[in-house]
């Protein structure tokens, strides 16, 4: 089980309060077609909202999801809408239309070395998207609105973790203007996702090996998608504007315990079956990440394996939004060191790493930037 890779017990949350925010609600769910979107969403079906709108840029996964929750609950109306969330005239249609109350906000890109080679869809799905999801909400007068995040928006040295951040301070000073219940989670990495490192092992595993890790020393926080998904609900529920919320993960674990753990419960051993080998950080990576940013003050909630920071003032308004404005105009330009400074600016801890800096610098001289290994 995917569980037996967290050592430590997995996290239970309480249904029952969860139950009760969704049931007779209209939700909207923004990536609804991913890992985590579609397990939010067979949760959120089994509270009996009053309907549910699956929004999502790929066809075929919002297609499956939909056709498993008209199976599962028959008498639940369900919307599948096909759309992008850098389309804002379609987004503020498609919230006109339905007018969600709750607003789970899951679509990003996500994948660090990948986000380092394409920093302007990085900027424009992350942030503009996230943007555009919390002016739509606010137009369509929605009551609450949960962001999906990452620890790698804490003192990030990524192109993702410093788009998420921001992503993080649009959504706080949204709550703190309009007085509305708009709150971020920040996720570990999420064990079984699409893309995460247990399946890349899985394959690896399968293929004979060997199994890469980029340094020995590498450590994560990790969470399975149910508690996700779980905590996402929870954070609505116990949201009253302006908050991140974090799960209570235990000791961060270290990825080479994660490959031998994964190899030995294949009944393989390390050395005479499957090789181990280190490949070195990939751009953007960090040995470890971090839950909280140093001027934040957090508490355990009522739910004693949340932890929430209270909101803290994200900065002027108006010249928040003047930055970003700016910051994806230069991504849209394809003006990538404008656009690098803006994240700069806006993000002052943003740290870019030596791999990410020799990187950009070797495609100035290479030519055409290669798209990262695994």
């Amino acid at each position: 089980r995917i569980e037996d890779l967290l050592r430590r017990d997995p996290v239970q949350t309480d249904t029952a309060q969860v139950t009760a925010l969704l049931k007779g609600r209209r939700v909207l769910v923004t990536g609804a077609g991913g890992s985590i979107g579609s397990e939010l969403c067979r949760q959120i079906a089994r509270c009996r909202p009053e309907s549910l709108v699956l929004l999502g840029h790929g066809e075929n996964s919002i297609f499956c999801i939909a056709n498993e929750l008209r199976a599962a609950h028959p008498r639940l109306r369900l919307a599948s809408v096909i759309a992008d969330v850098r389309d804002a005239p379609r987004l503020s249609a498609v919230f006109g239309e339905h007018r969600p109350e709750i607003v789970f906000h899951a679509a990003a890109h996500k994948h660090v070395p990948l986000m380092e080679a394409n920093i302007p869809d990085a900027i424009t799905n992350n942030v503009e998207g996230t943007l555009h999801v919390v002016q739509a909400a606010e137009a369509a007068e929605c009551e609450q609105l949960v962001l999906i995040s990452s620890d790698k928006a804490v003192n990030p040295t990524s192109i993702m973790g410093v788009t998420k951040r921001i992503a993080e301070r649009i959504v706080q000073e949204a709550a703190l203007r309009t007085g509305r219940k708009f709150v971020a989670v920040r996720f570990g990495n999420v064990l079984g996702s699409r893309g995460s490192v247990v399946p890349l092992f899985q394959e690896q595993i399968a293929r004979g090996g060997p199994v890469t890790i980029t340094h020995a020393e590498m450590k994560r926080y990790f969470m399975t998608i149910p508690e996700a998904v779980q905590l996402v609900l929870q954070a609505a529920a116990l949201g009253e504007g302006g908050e991140v919320f974090i799960l209570d993960m235990g000791e961060p674990v270290l990825i080479l315990d994660l490959a031998r753990d994964l190899i030995a419960l294949s009944g393989l051993q390390e050395g005479r079956d499957i090789d181990i080998t280190f490949t070195g950080l990939r751009p953007g990576e960090k040995l470890f990440e971090e839950l909280f940013r140093p001027d934040e003050e957090y508490a355990r909630t009522r739910h004693e394996r949340v932890f929430c920071c209270a909101s803290c003032a994200p900065g002027d308004g108006p010249s928040l939004r003047r930055a970003v404005a700016m910051l994806v105009r230069h991504a849209r330009q394809g003006d990538l060191g404008q656009a690098v400074a803006m994240l700069e600016s806006l993000v002052p801890e943003y740290c870019r790493t030596p791999a990410a800096i020799a990187s950009e610098e070797g495609d100035t001289q290479a030519g055409p930037r290669q798209e990262p290994g695994p």
